[in-house]
């Protein structure tokens, strides 16, 4: 899964974790489905299309859904000279091909990627992270979001997500459509009314799923960043700025940016009672900022 021409430091860890994910997922989904097919047999074929039509549209357009819903407008050299250089550059460190280029109009400073590969790749930083970074710090938090699209982690993140929104849709619509109100000494009642369980629990495994790579997908883009750049001190200011700055923001704008933490350089918390403080899609800022402090001390040997 890992681009072999790109001079990004390869992560075997990463790439195992995205092939397990994928396949624990994968089998998830085919249980789900399964279950589907043996509930309601005479409607086997508008289900296949359905989750056939659901995973097309998600692995298509999703990319696209997401930068839409945080903002992101694409821009032009003439538009945004210093980020487009600081891409340029990057881009030739890393021997790779130039993504899009976009800024999402939002004082949230933080920054992200979306896309299926390179050649649909998009790279968005919001303008309060432009408005704030030195631009060695800017060139840090950029190199570690190319490092996601290096390495693909986007696109598995994005085909992961997936079976968490299928089985979300699947419980609301058992629940909207009142399936507890069948006879309970009926067999296919008693099955329809184990739907939104079984969709709750696939859900629940489907989020998880998606949290503990992300968690390490985030380290590994840091550690990638840094090596590419020779700068981890650099990425590491960025770090500490922006999160020192989350706690500035107004609550409405963080309550926005939030359900899009997974894609986010830092995750933007509502508050300190946030629940994706449990569940968070990045790891500490510590232990962000203890690795790229042992990748400096490394890069200072002789």
């Amino acid at each position: 899964m890992t681009r072999t021409r790109s001079r990004y430091a390869p992560d075997h860890g990463l790439t195992t974790r995205m092939v397990t994910t994928m396949f624990l997922i994968g089998l998830l989904y085919v249980i789900l489905v399964g279950v589907l097919l043996a509930v309601l047999r005479g409607a086997w074929p508008i289900i296949l299309i359905f989750a056939g039509g659901l995973f097309i549209a998600q692995f298509w357009f999703s990319d696209r859904i997401a930068a839409f819903s945080m903002g992101a407008r694409e821009v032009t050299p003439e538009e945004a000279p210093e980020l487009h250089g600081t891409i340029d550059r990057i881009c030739a460190l890393a021997d790779m091909p130039k993504p899009r280029v976009a800024i999402a109009r939002s004082d949230v400073p933080n920054a992200f990627a979306t896309g299926r590969g390179e050649k649909s790749a998009l790279v968005c930083a919001t303008t309060g992270l432009l408005r704030r970074l030195e631009p060695e710090e800017l060139e840090g938090v950029l190199a570690h979001e190319m490092s996601h699209v290096a390495h693909r982690d986007v696109a598995v993140m994005t085909i992961a997500s997936f079976l968490g929104v299928l089985a979300g849709i699947v419980t609301r619509v058992a629940l909207w459509g009142g399936f507890s109100r069948n006879r309970s000494n009926d067999p296919v009642g008693i099955a329809i009314m184990l739907i939104p369980l079984i969709s709750a629990v696939v859900y629940c495994l489907s989020f998880l799923l998606t949290r503990l790579l992300s968690r390490y997908r985030e380290l590994s883009a840091d550690r990638a960043a840094a090596l590419l750049t020779g700068r981890p001190s650099a990425l590491a200011s960025a770090l500490t700025k922006v999160s020192g700055q989350m706690a500035r923001i107004p609550t409405q704008d963080l309550r926005k940016a939030e359900p899009y933490n997974a894609f986010y350089f830092v995750p933007a918390f509502s508050s300190k009672e946030s629940l994706s403080r449990l569940l968070s899609s990045h790891p500490t800022l510590e232990q962000r900022l203890d690795q790229l402090a042992r990748i400096s001390a490394e890069l200072a040997r002789p």
